[in-house]
């Protein structure tokens, strides 16, 4: 668990005169701060909870993070979400390529690699392989069960978080050193539940929740001690508990079996986005021309596109495409609707 801790070595002064506040903190020190500049962050979703964990930890001076997102910026995502500005909404940029602009202007010399995909079995060795903490940044029970089944088959450690309305929750899933995903949530919970689009969010619990997060990661990257611990936690009504997460599960399907149902289904259907009235289109890898598309489109309706994604006005529908054949379709809730808008207007 961690990175294993080097001998000291001559840090660049640079480093540690912009480090020097962390480093006189006594559990980091100056051999965790050289562990963080070799360490690789991976952040799954760049929202609320995952712009945030890409800003601070690129500001520890985590060397190398990768972000991970699907989706692009709107004005609704401006109160919550740490890393964007009026101009990335009104230019609708992919979350994870605005995220990386920033991070270049906040500390150059990490090293970040924007993803801007949805993260499936298909790729996600590619995007989670090699990486010494995941951090969970997204919206949705399916892309964390696939997160944990990486992770626990890899024995990569990750930290879970949500946050909806005034409530959050985070632990951390150290694999053989406590239970994983599943042995706390056997099943994704039964019924609609309540989402930021739909019951809304407080950007403080959002910041609350990523902080913890955050901060065991960075316990987890200088191979500080960390139990895996349940934290929740309510800004509004008041309320922080903390609790030892359960002993593993021993017929957990995942740590105790190594069964990885997740990872291994490659199926990706037409995923509607919880509150969005939108539905996504996988891309089943096919990659567009983006100049050739616009000029298509323009043909037939209103087109805005910049060098990651197109978007498309036709009637009541609106449809984002990015580079790599995904698409967002806004407008219905239906994924025979979407897939026939695809087929129509993308072929």
């Amino acid at each position: 668990m961690g990175l294993a801790l080097l001998p000291s070595q001559c840090m660049d002064p640079s480093d540690r005169e912009r480090y020097s506040r962390q480093i006189l903190f006594p559990g980091i020190g100056e051999r965790g701060q050289e562990a963080l500049l070799r360490a690789h962050a991976v952040i799954a979703g760049c929202g609320a909870l995952g712009s945030f964990h890409a800003a601070a930890l690129a500001r520890a001076g985590v060397g190398r993070l990768t972000l991970i997102d699907r989706d692009y910026i709107e004005p609704s995502n401006l109160h919550r979400q740490w890393l964007f500005e009026e101009e990335d909404a009104a230019e609708a940029l992919p979350k994870a390529a605005a995220a990386a602009r920033r991070l270049a202007r906040i500390n150059s010399s990490v090293r970040v690699h924007p993803a801007i995909a949805d993260l499936t079995p298909a790729n996600a060795e590619e995007l989670l392989g090699g990486a010494d903490v995941i951090l969970d940044g997204t919206d949705n029970f399916e892309t964390r069960y696939l997160i944990n089944d990486f992770a626990v088959s890899r024995g990569i450690p990750w930290v879970y978080g949500a946050a909806v309305g005034s409530y959050g929750l985070t632990f951390p899933v150290l694999p053989n050193h406590g239970p994983c995903l599943r042995c706390v949530y056997p099943d994704p919970p039964a019924g609609a539940q309540p989402t930021c689009e739909t019951a809304g969010v407080l950007n403080v619990i959002v910041s609350a929740v990523a902080s913890i997060q955050t901060a065991d990661a960075l316990r987890i990257l200088t191979g500080a001690p960390l139990r895996p611990r349940i934290t929740t936690f309510d800004v509004w009504s008041g309320g922080i508990r903390q609790i030892d997460a359960p002993d593993r599960d021993p017929d957990c399907p995942t740590c105790a079996r190594r069964e990885f149902p997740y990872l291994e289904d490659t199926r990706r259907p037409p995923a509607t986005l919880c509150g969005r009235n939108a539905v996504q289109i996988s891309s089943a890898g096919r990659a567009l021309d983006l100049v050739e598309l616009q000029a298509r489109l323009e043909l037939l309706g209103t087109v805005r596109a910049n060098e990651f994604a197109l978007r498309f006005h036709t009637g009541d529908y609106e449809l984002t495409v990015f580079a790599d054949g995904r698409a967002i379709v806004k407008g219905t809730d239906d994924p025979g609707i979407a897939r026939s808008l695809y087929a129509r207007f993308i072929g």
